[in-house]
């Protein structure tokens, strides 16, 4: 396939450059032609040019589209408290607006490379996720901070490992609002297209930040601080206590979980037998 510009000779009588067979349709053009009978047999290359600039701006509109649908849905969340202060109206509402956001992606499997990463959640309507932060809301001094969802899956073909992190304190003993992380972890395998299987392996406690006022009680900074005080904050910072929940003598609990919607940055998710829905937005990686 010949790909090379025409000829150009120069005239001496004027001095002036001009293609060689001008008359004749030139090589470029030839594969041009060919190849858009190659992409769309059975229709023209002139008709192919014609409705070219109206499939670009479809696509352009659908892409606007979309992000207007992310964009309300979000909205719609905002001033819910993760879930916990929203209404049955403004459960319903945001239903419809999932279910909006979810028609873009029906039918597309589940891209791993695109699921692998840290999401943090920004509303949910399960019941184990909303105890904590009722919890939070009825104790003045206990705190919850971020949830995330952190998928481990690049370069798997068919699942991998799920991190639930839940940043939560006590008051005047940890860190505010970050002063400690529950992590429950489970292993996942694609069933279908969207379905995902959870098997859950453990449940620990670890990254313990006391507080300033703690530090100075164990170790007062005005003293000498003896070799037992900083063994003792020393054990604090490396502190991790872990719960297996399955073993050769029992199942690991589990439970299915629909990826209903995937992208760049939004992840909508459902716990199949009414556990609820969930709502992520892309975060940095976890330190």
């Amino acid at each position: 396939m010949d790909l090379s510009l025409p000829a150009l000779s120069i005239s001496t009588a004027n001095t002036c450059l001009h293609p060689i067979n001008a008359t004749r349709p030139n090589s470029f053009d030839k594969w041009s032609s060919k190849k858009s009978r190659l992409l769309y047999p059975g229709i023209s290359a002139t008709a192919v040019a014609a409705v070219a600039p109206a499939m670009a701006a479809a696509a352009t509109a659908s892409v606007a589209e979309l992000e207007s649908t992310k964009h309300d849905l979000l909205r719609a969340v905002q001033e819910t408290q993760r879930g916990l202060s929203a209404t049955a109206e403004q459960r319903s509402f945001i239903e419809e607006a999932m279910v909006g956001v979810e028609r873009f992606g029906a039918g597309s499997p589940v891209d791993l490379v695109a699921l692998d990463g840290t999401w943090r959640l920004n509303y949910t309507s399960a019941a184990d996720v909303l105890v904590l932060f009722e919890a939070a809301a009825r104790l003045p001094f206990f705190q919850v901070g971020q949830i995330f969802q952190k998928f481990e899956c690049r370069g798997q073909t068919n699942g991998g490992i799920v991190r639930n992190v839940v940043r939560w304190s006590v008051t005047n003993l940890l860190e505010e609002h970050e002063g400690a992380t529950l992590l429950v972890t489970a292993k996942f395998s694609v069933l279908t297209k969207r379905n995902i299987y959870l098997e859950f392996d453990e449940i620990a406690v670890e990254n313990i930040k006391i507080s300033e006022e703690l530090q100075a009680l164990i170790a007062p900074a005005i003293l000498p601080r003896s070799f037992l005080s900083l063994q003792i904050l020393q054990f604090l910072r490396t502190f991790r206590a872990k719960v297996p929940v399955s073993g050769p003598d029992r199942r690991s609990p589990g439970g299915l979980y629909y990826l209903s919607y995937l992208d760049r940055d939004m992840l909508l998710g459902r716990a199949i037998g009414g556990g609820g829905v969930f709502i992520f937005t892309r975060a940095q990686p976890l330190a």
